[in-house]
């Protein structure tokens, strides 16, 4: 087996696979067509993780020295004599829009890079490619439904894979669950300002929406049994950590009283959890965990993980699984297997932990940055959320301000986009952290927007 020599200790362990790589085909010692050592062999080799080796295998690829097979290995391309290198120091700078873009809610896209690559990799010698690429029975394969389970457990400690039904993300779960669990006409209530995502499924699926008032802490109970006395609805939509757009979190007493409240009245709980990871206080609970029959627990990877994935999972009462396995069906007929898989594997080898920690690091610093930009100016905001609901001083109005700040440059929401029910102009709008490429970036378009603020009369930016 090739074993590369590593010269340099200076520079990245990859970095010095690939240069060793270099000087053994130019030495004659790899042969074009040689198959190279697998991840994990080469990685047993050198003590280093299968990671290391795939970025090392990737930037040998990169150079024309190396092509991998799906299912077969890395193969030595050609004699580097014979292969024509690209310019390594001249990589172009890709084209990008010229407005930076506060309005998506996403992790910071550079961070699953290395390890979706890994992931990627590792998949065309790994055993389950074969039925990653086949359909699926209802719900999903067991083994992914494992993975989700296992790490469902940090939540939902008595999780069972049997209860998980895999989604294509966390939009499809939602409107999986309202279709599948409530009927035409029926009221569905939710938070008052909410993700415009539950608006359009409740209307879009024929359903009728309520928002329940809000403070500081997310829904009022109290508001709450009110609305119930009038007119019974059939589920509750909660985004009960890091809510979006106001990143409220309900303690653990207010979730208790919405679940008992959920049983008096005899209506679902749909626990929309996918800010769940983010929260700063180890000891909130899931809104499902205090109503486990008649709750559904949704959440998905593509905060934590990467969109492109699309993969959720909703972990239902057992009296409802079928209906929910039936929607999926009837949806979609299976959320893609392939990437069910990529989702498992890195679940399972304790990368998503790292992630989601660098996820919340990450956060936190930019966190500090939007602070330190809008001192003075009332910003709503968790330790580790994505995002910030920033309040507008008078005269600002919502939709004044996001039209201007798209005219400077900077995409940003209206808070009339997250009205549940049509009611007073508010004036507020919602800031994205996570998505500009760097730090510098973020403050060079929160900046931007503050001097809007402290210009005093919108007037003066007509």
């Amino acid at each position: 087996m090739w074993v590369p020599e590593l010269s340099d200790p200076q520079q990245p362990v990859y970095l010095s696979i690939a240069d060793a790589l270099e000087r053994d085909i130019a030495r004659g010692c790899l042969q074009h067509g040689e198959r190279l050592p697998t991840l994990r062999e080469l990685a047993s080799a050198l003590d280093i993780t299968p990671g290391t080796v795939s970025r090392a295998y990737i930037e040998a690829s990169r150079r024309g020295l190396t092509q991998g097979e799906v299912g077969r290995g890395t193969y030595v391309l050609n004699q580097l004599a014979d292969v024509a290198l690209p310019p390594r120091a001249a990589e172009v700078e890709p084209l990008r829009s010229e407005l930076l873009d506060l309005s998506i809610i996403k992790p910071h896209s550079e961070s699953p890079q290395p390890w979706l690559r890994a992931a990627l990799v590792s998949l065309t010698e790994s055993p389950n490619l074969e039925a990653a690429l086949d359909y699926t029975p209802d719900g999903g394969h067991p083994a992914h439904r494992q993975a989700a389970a296992q790490w469902l457990r940090q939540w939902l400690p008595e999780a069972q894979w049997q209860q998980v039904v895999i989604t294509s993300g966390a939009q499809h779960g939602l409107m999986v669950a309202v279709s599948a669990l409530t009927d035409s006409r029926d009221l569905i209530l939710c938070e008052a300002l909410c993700y415009p995502g539950i608006i359009s499924v409740v209307h879009g699926t024929g359903r009728r929406l309520r928002g329940v008032p809000m403070d500081e802490y997310g829904i009022i109970p109290d508001a709450l049994r009110e609305l119930c006395k009038q007119e019974r609805p059939a589920m509750l939509v909660c985004v009960a950590t890091c809510q979006n757009p106001t990143t409220a979190t309900l303690p653990n007493s207010r979730r208790a009283e919405i679940a008992a409240i959920a049983e008096e009245f005899d209506f679902l709980l749909l626990d929309d959890d996918i800010y769940g990871f983010l929260s700063a206080d180890p000891a909130i609970r899931p809104l499902a965990t205090f109503a486990p029959e008649r709750a559904v627990y949704l959440t998905s990877v593509s905060k934590s993980m990467s969109p492109a994935l699309r993969i959720g999972y909703l972990y239902s009462p057992p009296r409802l699984l079928s209906r929910l396995t039936s929607m999926v069906r009837s949806s979609v007929w299976m959320p893609s297997p392939l990437s069910a898989q990529i989702a498992s594997e890195m679940l399972s080898s304790g990368a998503h932990q790292t992630l989601t920690q660098r996820h919340r690091d990450e956060a936190a610093a930019r966190q500090a940055i939007a602070r330190e930009v809008f001192a003075g100016q009332r910003l709503i905001a968790q330790p580790f959320s994505y995002h910030v609901w920033l309040h507008l001083p008078s005269p600002w109005r919502s939709d004044e301000f996001a039209v201007l700040a798209r005219a400077n440059g900077v995409l940003v929401m209206s808070a009339s986009q997250f009205e549940a029910e049509r009611g007073s102009p508010l004036q507020a709008v919602r800031l994205v952290l996570m998505s500009p490429t760097n730090r510098t970036e973020l403050r060079f378009a929160l900046t931007k927007l503050a001097s809007l603020l402290e210009g005093g009369d919108p007037k003066r930016f007509y």
